[in-house]
């Protein structure tokens, strides 16, 4: 394979998905990080060279013909699973495997990972009032996307199938943070149990906290 270069944050769970994804995969990843609190990736050399929407995670791809910038966390998850167990073979599976990756970044990760960044990183005494008044509504949904995983997981260990997928590793990375944003994950037994199994995986590598 090519080789391979994530622009990345350590505290961003975007861009642990993606080390994970490789960690799980046995392939070799090399980082070059950023502080997005500082500004790093607002500079006019990141938005010319690596993401012009002054964003990460970017998966860098390195090969004989050149080198391509991926951004977008799952797409670029997808890119490193392809062809691996990773991704279910049925088509059904396949779809709903987006589904849940959808899902994730949809109603999942704009209320989980932002309440953890605002409160944990940032500090609700220094959010805009803004900021402040959006808490209420998304500690709400984000309850309610951590309330319908657990309850999906009541009869089933995986997201979708019988096997670990990028669905799992997709909604992992925030969820098994969430309590940094005030939710709590002891209250949902079964969403507690997928945790373990993830952790348990062949390969698994622990995020920086």
């Amino acid at each position: 394979m090519a080789d391979l270069t994530l622009h990345e944050d350590p505290l961003s769970g975007n861009c642990y998905k993606i080390k994970l994804t490789a960690a799980l995969l046995g392939l070799p990843l090399a980082v070059r990080q950023y502080d997005i609190r500082q500004g790093e990736t607002r500079t006019p050399e990141f938005l010319a060279e690596v993401n012009a929407n002054g964003r990460i995670p970017v998966l860098q791809i390195d090969e004989a013909d050149g080198r391509r910038l991926l951004p977008e966390s799952n797409a670029a998850c997808w890119y490193l699973a392809e062809g691996t167990a990773l991704i279910p073979q049925g088509r059904f599976d396949r779809a709903d495997m987006l589904r849940w990756m959808f899902f994730e970044q949809y109603n999942h990760e704009p209320n989980v990972a932002t309440l953890r960044f605002w409160l944990a990183f940032v500090g609700e005494a220094h959010l805009t009032d803004q900021q402040r008044a959006l808490i209420p509504a998304k500690r709400a949904a984000g309850e309610d996307a951590l309330t319908l995983m657990d309850e999906h997981l009541a009869e089933r260990a995986w997201f979708v199938g019988d096997r670990v997928s990028l669905a799992d590793i997709s909604l992992y990375a925030y969820t098994h943070v969430a309590e940094a944003g005030g939710f709590r994950l002891r209250d949902r037994r079964h969403l507690c149990a997928w945790l373990e199994r993830v952790s348990a995986l062949p390969g698994y590598v622990p995020m920086v906290s």
